[in-house]
């Protein structure tokens, strides 16, 4: 059954893609959060304009939502270039890519989102217009067909991805500069949706900004999202001004609880809990049980579970933390045996 994610989705829709536009800062300066990132990007930046050259290609990777996109877009603007914005699925063939990449203009970037999901003839092609700034391609078929090597503009390949692993070892080589991106703290996130807020014309206070932020599941679109919808209660109940009363109003009727964890979440440690002792369990084993696909809980829930130390990987399968037990107000396996163990004892003592 559909239901709309406020904090899992990956996927952008058009109408929030061109409000998402509207949010994101177009200066290295105004980027929030991801400072090693950042600074690093700046000598380089700074460098290749000094040189007259572009800059080295670029791979960024890390989960959705951390800002890959609009740092690309930033980068474009710090040299000065326009940037094609594109992504793997969407290249289908190599004649595709060859049709961006010669009407790239020099110094011009290319960004490319999930860039590990490139067709393996396409990633092939990539390879020396990456490293010779030319395309090699093949005409005709048979006995006639004949290579010819097609110059390029020299360009700036940005990929990005949320699966780094999944890179072909020849592509990510050829990457000069890879940077990863990390979850973003609460001061970091509260600065983005006081900043956000500031864009929307929304009045919020800093005890409001601070509790999206713990929800926000370390993701600034997260944040941006529930500032949105926040927004929306805000409006309706208490006159457009978004309150720390507002904000647990909003937060409790989208069902997200004090980490950001959602209904789906929940359901995920309470089965592995009560239906499994809290495992170790199979993947496959728990998405048969709350009714799930396994890829949806392996990329949109289980990371941030991890992450928050709620749940952890063993050989055998997924086993809820203490954490995860105390946070679902339970009692850990553990601590009811130290008790037992300690009543016993006591009753030992008295004994004697």
């Amino acid at each position: 059954m559909f239901e709309e994610r406020i904090t899992q989705s990956a996927a952008v829709s058009p109408m929030e893609e061109r409000q998402e536009t509207t949010l994101r800062p177009q200066k290295l300066d105004d980027f929030i959060g991801q400072k090693n990132v950042k600074e690093n990007l700046k000598i380089f930046i700074e460098a290749a304009k000094l040189r007259g050259e572009p800059l080295d290609h670029v791979l960024f990777y890390g989960p959705p939502g951390l800002g890959k996109t609009t740092l690309a877009g930033i980068i474009a603007n710090e040299l000065g270039v326009d940037i094609k914005i594109t992504s793997g699925p969407a290249i289908e063939r190599a004649g595709d890519l060859a049709a961006i990449l010669t009407n790239l203009n020099e110094n011009d970037v290319l960004f490319i989102d999930e860039i590990h999901r490139l067709n393996r003839s396409v990633e092939e092609v990539l390879y020396s217009a990456m490293e010779d700034y030319a395309l090699d391609i093949i005409i005709g078929k048979g006995p006639s067909a004949r290579s010819i090597r097609l110059d390029i503009a020299k360009f700036t390949l940005i990929g990005a991805t949320t699966r780094a692993g999944s890179l072909s070892a020849p592509l990510r080589d050829r990457f000069g500069v890879i940077s990863k991106f990390e979850l973003y703290d609460y001061d970091e996130l509260s600065h983005i949706i006081g900043r956000s807020a500031g864009l929307l014309g929304v009045q919020c206070d800093d005890a409001s900004l601070m509790e999206m932020a713990k929800c926000s599941r370390g993701t600034p679109r997260v944040a941006n999202r529930l500032l949105k919808r926040i927004r929306d209660f805000s409006q309706v109940r208490h006159d457009g001004v978004i309150t720390p009363e507002v904000t647990k109003l909003g937060l409790k009727a989208l069902g997200i609880d004090e980490l950001g964890l959602e209904r789906l979440d929940r359901e995920i440690l309470e089965s592995i809990i009560h239906r499994f002792n809290g495992g170790p369990v199979g993947i496959d084993t728990i998405a048969a049980s709350i009714g799930e696909e396994r890829v949806t809980i392996e990329d949109a829930y289980e990371p941030y579970l991890i992450q928050s130390g709620l749940l952890y990987r063993t050989q055998k399968g997924r086993m809820v933390s203490k954490l995860g037990y105390h946070h679902m107000g339970l009692d850990f396996p553990g601590d009811e045996e130290k008790a037992d163990r300690s009543e016993e004892q006591q009753k030992l003592e008295i004994t004697l």
